[in-house]
């Protein structure tokens, strides 16, 4: 008995899945179109984003590349070695030479060239600035941020954290109920320098195409150039206890004088010196949003 379908319902069922796709994909709104041609990555608001988006989209074009010669092989074996009557038994092939040297050489040969691109692209985006126009020393704590303007992980041996010299260091925090936010100067360089009071956190902006773990003890650092006006969201991504999920930031990208006024504000406001701990900030990181720990 064959196996085979008819070709009239081969060509019904090619025909449906196309007007479905075609349905589908009609009503999707300008955005989420954009969104599936990015493949779901955001858009890019900084110099180095471009470098990480372009190894999403290399990525998956080598695995679709991968699935369809894998499944191309499959369908092909299935079909051209099946078995045509109750009779005829196909040829039981134990091994093949050639496929199975194809099978291991072409899976190495990826992973190589994998690696190659991840770390080039990784050299690009993890790179430090010797001469930032802007340092912020970035505190994830249980759970919430705080953000050091001017503040700078110190060079030398014993470590600490310093003044950069271009400006009085201010902070700002917040809470899971009022989520603070970090001020940036569009096209303007920003070393930002990672600390933890408590355990480990993630600070994640998706907008920036980048995230970099926040470990205590750990001088963790990169830099990076906004390059788009806006607003933008940022999140903790390393489950740290049990409000991790509102562990959240807002990011404003804006010009100098905007930039320079809010950082007179925090000032003005008393938001002087540096925050780098849970008991530093001026607002306890937790559900209790009004109650004050009379930070220093």
């Amino acid at each position: 008995m064959s196996l085979e379908l008819p070709k009239r319902f081969r060509r019904v069922a090619f025909g449906g899945l196309m007007v479905t796709a075609l349905f589908v994909l009609s009503g999707c709104s300008q955005e989420q179109k954009d969104q599936i041609k990015r493949l779901a990555m955001p858009v890019s608001a900084t110099e180095e984003g471009p470098h990480t988006f372009d190894l999403w989209m290399w990525s998956w074009l080598a695995a679709i590349v991968t699935g369809v010669v894998v499944w191309g092989l499959i369908f092909y074996a299935a079909f051209r070695y099946r078995r045509r009557s109750e009779a005829d038994i196909p040829v039981q092939t134990r091994y093949n030479l050639p496929i199975e040297i194809f099978y291991t050489i072409a899976p190495v040969m990826m992973v190589i060239v994998f690696f190659y691109f991840t770390v080039d692209t990784q050299n690009k985006v993890l790179h430090t600035s010797a001469h930032p126009d802007q340092n912020v020393t970035v505190v994830g704590q249980q759970w919430s941020w705080t953000f050091n303007y001017n503040l700078k992980h110190s060079d030398k041996s014993d470590g600490g954290y310093v003044e950069d010299g271009d400006g009085q260091v201010v902070h700002e925090g917040g809470t899971t109920a009022d989520r603070p936010t970090l001020w940036l100067v569009k096209d303007k360089s920003v070393t930002f320098f990672l600390d933890s009071p408590d355990v480990i956190h993630s600070f994640w902006v998706p907008g920036f195409l980048f995230k970099m773990d926040v470990v205590p003890g750990r001088n963790n650092h990169f830099t990076l150039t906004p390059n788009r006006s806006g607003t933008f969201e940022g999140r903790c991504a390393e489950l740290c206890g049990v409000y991790h999920s509102r562990m959240l930031f807002n990011v404003k990208v804006v010009d100098q004088a905007a930039y320079d006024a809010h950082l007179q504000q925090l000032a003005d406001q008393g938001n002087t010196g540096p925050a780098l701990g849970a008991s530093q900030t001026d607002r306890t990181p937790g559900l209790e949003s009004d109650e004050s720990t009379g930070g220093e």
